[in-house]
């Protein structure tokens, strides 16, 4: 038969923005924006970004939103790091998606415990699978030259060396440092970085020699885990690395969160590493990036717009982040939300949801003065009733929970035991005519609050704190482009911020007591400013449905975001 894609009546609009993909203008992609919201498009895919926060991007992707248009973004390929997720990724309306393995030889991961303590290691291009777990004693071998090895007593071990050389200019390749292990006897090798942060390394490359092949399984680690182990190598007994295929795994390039504390990002991941698409010369190739996992979304979307027209674009990215699967790291745990948000794209799922919720995932703060938060969550049925309904948690113990079902409407109330500050993440599970729904949450919990009232176009502020605190610094957001404001009070002084325009605003206060400082948020809706100061509140449920002509659904494709060399030495 003909292959007709995933979702065939789409129509797809690509807009060109880079000559040769090594760089674009912030003001072409917006322009691209703007084109495809002329054009009448219904889902904007958005497969590329900058590292920061970039306002012009993100005001045209909020005049998306404003427009009901379903806007998908790639996180960016700058993980794992935390916090690596800049525009327009980060933008609070859009659907942000990371990158998962997609298959099971291209999925390769390993684990590390050194005396029973867990160590994220990445294994490097070029090493295998193992069949069962290695386990040896850990020695340092340096920078893994052979003048370095030959004094030790490698064999049987697991050797850590540091990346690089103590030569300045000298190109000690990962090949060789492997090359000299394996010689030397190691069951193993792990190399750290020698800067902060991870890295994924090659062993095979164009400049290894001429019929090498990898003999023993290499990881890296990072430089601050690294030098643990090597301090501590007189105490150390054992270690234990495995190699093992992983499909459902977060791809160590996707870009994480947090992006801010109000709401989660990314929100979902889809297949993104070793993707078979399109090239300039009209070919195909094997490549990598969260830009190539943002098209699934986006494609899901599609279909689930062919199949209900009548869907809005709040109720299409509830339908894709409440049914998904989890992904778990190497050691069987479930990733963060931080790391993958809900979990990974299941469209067979999606297409057989029956049920709505809004919201799909959430985040909210509690202080000691009220230790409390209620939730509520509107139920929308597609098809069917609400008989056979069911709702459980999954997070920490020092969280209690109850909830009760009013017609459609969830209610949930969050309270905390004793005085387990922090944040908190957990997850509602809901179970609804044989499908699984999950509802992702972080919670904060701090010592002090921050209130705000409103008064004509002033918002002001109240710290409240069981200590003695001598100064705040408190910044507010609007939740619409992300402009912050911010102002600073004291016991004996009040503080107020002007505002303009009927958001959301987002209000983030360090308060200082003694020498230390502490956070503390809280969320205003403002509706009362006069209508001559009002703009589209593309945040609240739209009134006017996705303009689908005929089963054609419109998307944007915006290829871009550069992958990062693989370094080989």
């Amino acid at each position: 038969g003909q292959i007709t894609g995933i979702a065939p009546k789409a129509k797809i609009l690509a807009y060109k923005v880079s000559e040769n993909g090594e760089g674009v203008s912030s003001e072409l992609i917006t322009r691209a924006i703007n084109k495809a919201i002329e054009d009448g498009a219904d889902i904007i895919n958005i497969s590329l970004g900058v590292n920061k926060t970039n306002s012009k991007i993100d005001r045209a992707v909020n005049n998306a939103l404003e427009k009901e248009i379903f806007v998908v973004t790639a996180a960016g390929n700058d993980g794992p790091d935390l916090g690596s997720i800049g525009s327009p990724g980060r933008n609070f309306g859009s659907v942000t998606v990371g990158a998962t393995y997609n298959n099971l030889t291209s999925s390769l991961v390993a684990t590390l415990e050194v005396d029973g303590k867990p160590y994220t290691v990445i294994p490097m291009v070029g090493s295998t699978r193992l069949s069962e777990p290695i386990t040896g004693k850990i020695i340092f071998g340096g920078y893994g030259k052979t003048e370095e090895i030959k004094e030790l007593v490698v064999k049987d071990s697991i050797l850590i060396v540091e990346r690089g050389s103590d030569v300045e200019g000298e190109l000690l390749y990962f090949s060789i440092k492997e090359k000299n292990a394996a010689n030397a006897g190691a069951k193993a090798l792990i190399v750290y970085n020698n800067q902060p942060g991870i890295f994924l390394g090659e062993l095979i490359h164009e400049f290894m020699e001429k019929g090498y092949e990898p003999q023993i399984p290499v990881v890296s680690i990072d430089k601050e885990e690294g030098l643990e182990i090597k301090e501590s190598i007189n105490d150390v007994h054992n270690a234990t690395i495995h190699l093992f295929y992983n499909p459902d795994f977060v791809a160590h390039f996707s870009s994480r969160g947090p992006v801010s504390p109000f709401y989660i990002k990314p929100e979902i991941v889809a297949p993104g590493a070793y993707i078979n698409t399109t090239q300039n010369n009209a070919g195909y190739n094997f490549t990598s990036g969260t830009s190539y996992a943002a098209p699934h979304v986006s494609g899901a979307a599609a279909l689930l717009l062919e199949k209900n027209p009548q869907l809005h674009h709040h109720e299409l990215k509830s339908i894709l982040l409440t049914t998904v699967e989890p992904v778990s790291d190497a050691y069987g745990n479930e990733f963060s939300v931080n790391d993958a948000g809900a979990g990974r794209l299941d469209i067979k799922k999606a297409y057989g949801a029956k049920l709505v919720i809004i919201p799909p995932n959430f985040v909210a703060s509690i202080s000691s003065d009220n230790p409390v938060i209620e939730k509520e969550f509107n139920l929308k049925l597609i098809e069917g009733t609400l008989d056979n309904f069911s709702v459980s948690f999954d997070a920490p113990s020092s969280l209690n929970f109850a909830h009760s079902l009013e017609s459609n409407i969830l209610k949930i109330k969050i309270s905390v035991a004793d005085d387990d500050f922090g944040e908190h993440e957990g997850k509602i599970i809901i179970n609804h005519d044989e499908t699984r729904y999950v509802i992702p949450f972080i919670l904060h919990y701090t010592l002090g609050s921050v209130s705000a009232v409103q008064q004509n176009q002033d918002l002001i502020f109240n710290i409240n704190h069981p200590e003695e605190w001598s100064f705040a610094k408190i910044s507010v957001t609007n939740s619409k482009d992300g402009t912050i404001h911010t102002t600073t009070t004291t016991p004996n002084k009040k503080a107020t911020i002007e505002i303009y325009e009927n958001s959301i605003y987002w209000i983030d206060a360090k308060i200082r007591v003694g020498g230390n400082s502490s956070s503390a948020y809280n969320a205003i809706e403002i509706k009362s400013l006069p209508p001559e100061s009002q703009n589209i509140r593309w945040i609240d449920v739209p009134e006017k449905q996705i303009a689908i002509v005929a089963g054609i659904v419109i998307i944007i494709g915006i290829v871009g975001l550069i992958i990062k060399k693989q370094p080989t030495f």
